[in-house]
């Protein structure tokens, strides 16, 4: 009788040891399982957005749409012009799509800071107030500061607008150069309004981009560019601490540089190679 529950008794130790057993084998495959599935979320990670983008997949970028050649707004509410342009072949780079989004020139650095946009493509002069706020590319265009004025006036440098009524588009650099000799300066949202307003014989003068005086004056508004105040550089502005996009979207500007991209871009909006560095 004991030899008889003993082998009873055996017998349902082995069955309760291979029970345990198999579910360790099931834990130890089913922990395996787990360890490949946060793998795969780990590789998923890694081959989504390298960046940190407003949007995954696609370049959120910012201009004025007033500013022509460089931005502007068509019939449809879309922006094109040269910036637009560039804007696009960056995005087409680093493999995102572009998305364009239209800001008053003035709050376009605050929105890229913020977080709204991810660059902005907005024909920015590099200054060093501005780089307080955000990080700059590499320059993508080289232009300068110009004075514009009525074809009978007789101003001919900053100097002869000591007193003047000077304009200049708001958030500019072109401001501080006004500021130098008048106090009288009045503030457009977009430099070719200015422009325009001079040409109907309002204000002595307008500070603006010679670029953008040139196109306006092709376009046959009567004014004439006088001294070139200083030369500038522009490039795309990218919030700070967004090092891997800034430092794709300078790779991207270098090849667009070296496979002519930018230069033909340039050659359609101005007739000319405004991308390379004037000697």
């Amino acid at each position: 009788m004991r030899k008889w529950l003993f082998m009873i008794t055996l017998s349902f130790l082995m069955i309760f040891t291979l029970a345990a057993c198999g579910t360790s084998d099931e834990g130890e495959n089913t922990s395996g399982d787990t360890n490949d599935s946060e793998n795969t979320s780990e590789g998923s990670d890694a081959s989504g957005s390298e960046y940190d983008l407003v949007e995954d997949g696609k370049f959120t970028f910012a201009a004025s749409g007033e500013f022509k050649p460089f931005s502007m707004t068509n019939a449809s509410g879309e922006m094109t012009g040269f910036d637009i342009d560039v804007a696009n072949a960056i995005a087409e780079e680093l493999g995102l799509e572009p998305v364009q989004q239209k800001q008053k020139f003035a709050s376009i650095v605050e929105g890229v800071k913020t977080g709204r946009f991810d660059a902005a493509v907005a024909s920015h002069t590099i200054t060093e107030e501005r780089a307080k706020e955000v990080d700059f590319s590499t320059p993508y265009y080289y232009s300068g500061a110009q004075i514009f004025t009525r074809p009978d006036s007789d101003i001919e440098a900053l100097e002869d607008l000591e007193g003047k009524e000077i304009a200049v588009s708001k958030g500019s650099t072109y401001s501080k150069f006004a500021e130098e000799v008048t106090d009288n300066i009045k503030t457009y949202d977009s430099d070719v309004v200015a422009l325009q307003s001079l040409a109907k014989g309002r204000h002595d003068a307008v500070i603006t981009d010679f670029l953008t005086g040139k196109e306006a004056k092709g376009q046959g508004l009567e004014i004439e560019a006088k001294k070139m105040i200083e030369r500038s550089e522009q490039a795309v502005a990218v919030a700070k601490g967004n090092e891997k996009l800034l430092e794709d979207i300078n790779a991207a500007l270098d090849k667009l540089r070296e496979d002519g991209t930018l230069a033909e871009i340039s050659k359609e909006y101005f007739g000319e190679d405004i991308t390379t560095k004037p000697e």
